[in-house]
């Protein structure tokens, strides 16, 4: 049965901001052009062949600055949860349906917009078992992650802490650690702690309010781990 909400609809965006929330999730299937989102300060890309799921209550500013078309799909069926700020390829049983029903609204065939909206979560593969891989593979941004720790190096911050603020296992934040930046979790932790603290040191600020800022135990850690890092020597930055 479809739900009462779901509307299949065609729009066309352009060079002039918008910004809104919905009280339902909106699926965005980019068939020309790009747009480009952002949402809850997080920046995302719609073009052609990507899909963009954005959960009910976030805001999102969007604009097309040479145009772009999408169909939009506005649904309030949960299946849709597990695939919220994603942004990737269409699943490829997706792409020739999006553009099939594209077509049909602009036609207006009434079988489009009574079970397009279903077709396209049984295309998108919004089941438990494919819910759950797309958990385990959820993107990471890393250069977000980096500010938020900033703002938290006067506690203790741990592995574990950042992995749950991507929602991931340690273990599983481990892993993308070393396969996205080359660095164990621990030493990426550490890297950034000690970026910042040789930000607020060069500021000015005494080794001792420094050490303060950044979680450190002591001005002689933090002096100690200033002198282990060799003059010059880069660790993969935040991507």
């Amino acid at each position: 049965m479809v739900n009462a909400a779901d509307a299949l609809t065609l729009r066309r965006y352009g060079p002039s901001p918008g910004s809104h929330s919905h009280d339902h999730f909106q699926v965005l299937l980019g068939l020309e052009g790009t747009l480009e989102l952002e949402i809850e300060g997080r920046g995302l890309r719609v073009a052609h062949g990507n899909g963009c799921v954005i959960e009910p209550g976030a805001r999102h500013d969007f604009e097309s600055r040479r145009g772009s078309l999408c169909l939009v799909l506005d649904s309030a069926h949960a299946g849709w949860a597990a695939y919220a700020q994603h942004n990737e390829p269409l699943p490829a049983q997706a792409r020739p349906l999006a553009q099939y029903l594209a077509s049909a609204l602009m036609q207006g065939r009434p079988l489009a917009q009574a079970h397009g909206p279903a077709l396209l979560l049984e295309a998108w593969g919004a089941t438990p078992s494919a819910a759950s891989a797309a958990s385990r593979r959820r993107s990471i941004d890393w250069l977000q992650l980096s500010q938020w720790a900033t703002r938290e190096w006067h506690r203790a911050l741990t592995v574990a802490d950042l992995a749950q603020r991507v929602h991931l296992s340690p273990s599983q934040f481990g892993a993308r650690c070393r396969e996205e930046l080359g660095l164990g979790a621990i030493e990426w932790l550490r890297s950034q702690r000690l970026a910042q603290a040789r930000l607020l040191r060069d500021s000015g600020l005494s080794v001792a309010e420094v050490a303060h800022q950044t979680g450190y135990r002591s001005p002689s850690a933090l002096t100690a781990a200033l002198r282990r890092d060799a003059p010059g020597k880069t660790l993969p930055a935040a991507r």
